[in-house]
């Protein structure tokens, strides 16, 4: 029985998050906002926290600075009972952090300061403990530098994959030049998710089928492109193939959707959910995280997101 249910790599960042803002203030001048919140936000801490929330046992890996961010971002994830061992205090890095903007219709403009998740990495000491997982999912392939830049990445995923582990795979804010660094991962991860922004920016490709082709045939075992607004899509290397709306909610803020869909599919996949029921778990803990201001601040517990899912209504065409 592996020691955790879910370990989540990469990308965790301290997020100050502010709403309505509409533009920056000119000179001094100051605008009055309705909220200003704190969260862990990025493609590895949103999920970890969403996964934890959902009664997952769950442990987070990467890299945080010595400074009073990273101190908050370790003591958030404590509270929430994710088991943080394996994260990396970086000396010469500060940790990353972000203020987001976010606009009235749920837009989130960001401003971002890289910092620690491009100076950790997972040890050899640290792999044994890092890979005894059911699931393991990266998250932020993009920014992971010394990780990606050595291989370490792929590494690691080969080497959880060999223990049994189901992997999962996202990136941040992808470009063309990101391919170079998901592809060697590919034929180690068994789910790869995307946005369909990041999956056409990494691939050159427009069209959706084009792309989960495309990424099919360099190894993925299956793609989920989230497609926002317009639900997600899945395809899989054995023939697999369904679209799924996405659910009627009123939209405050879309800072971390992605994140917390890769836990809620993790969280079926944890249940032993048909791929289907994966994936709708994985829109409705994305929708949840959409209704509040804060990476996961509606995200309460898997009762909740069950009851969510009973409760909402899917769009329709």
């Amino acid at each position: 029985m592996p020691a955790f249910d879910y370990t989540s790599i990469g990308f965790y960042t301290f997020d100050c998050l502010v709403r309505p803002v509409t533009q920056i203030p000119p000179n001094g001048d100051t605008y009055f906002v309705d909220e200003l919140t704190m969260a862990v936000s990025g493609a590895a801490g949103s999920a970890a926290i969403v996964a934890a929330k959902h009664g997952l046992t769950v442990q987070a890996v990467g890299g945080v600075g010595h400074d009073d961010m990273g101190d908050w971002v370790l003591m958030k994830l404590s509270s929430f009972g994710v088991d943080t061992a394996n994260m990396e205090l970086c000396p010469d890095f500060t940790t990353s952090s972000s203020v987001v903007t976010t606009r009235p219709d749920g837009a989130r403009p960001a401003l971002h300061k890289l910092g620690a998740t491009a100076g950790f990495t997972v040890s050899d000491a640290a792999l044994d403990s890092v890979i005894d997982t059911a699931i393991l999912h990266v998250g932020g392939v993009g920014l992971m530098g010394r990780m990606d830049d050595a291989g370490r990445t792929a590494e690691v995923m080969a080497a959880a994959k060999c223990k049994g582990a189901q992997t999962t795979l996202d990136v941040f804010a992808a470009t063309r030049e990101d391919m170079g660094r998901v592809a060697p991962l590919l034929p180690h991860t068994d789910f790869f998710m995307p946005s369909e922004e990041e999956a056409m920016a990494m691939t050159g490709l427009t069209d959706l089928e084009d792309i989960s082709k495309n990424l099919l045939d360099q190894g993925a075992g299956a793609v989920i492109l989230t497609c926002g607004a317009d639900g997600a899509m899945y395809r899989g290397s054995e023939g697999m193939k369904f679209d799924i709306p996405a659910y009627q909610i009123d939209v405050v803020c879309t800072c971390g959707c992605g994140d917390c869909f890769n836990a809620g599919f993790a969280t079926g996949l944890h249940l032993g959910r048909s791929m289907e029921d994966c994936v709708r778990l994985g829109q409705a803990s994305s929708a949840q995280n959409a209704m509040g201001l804060g990476s996961q601040a509606v995200v309460e517990s898997l009762d909740k997101t069950l009851q969510f899912m009973e409760d909402t209504p899917l769009k329709t065409a």
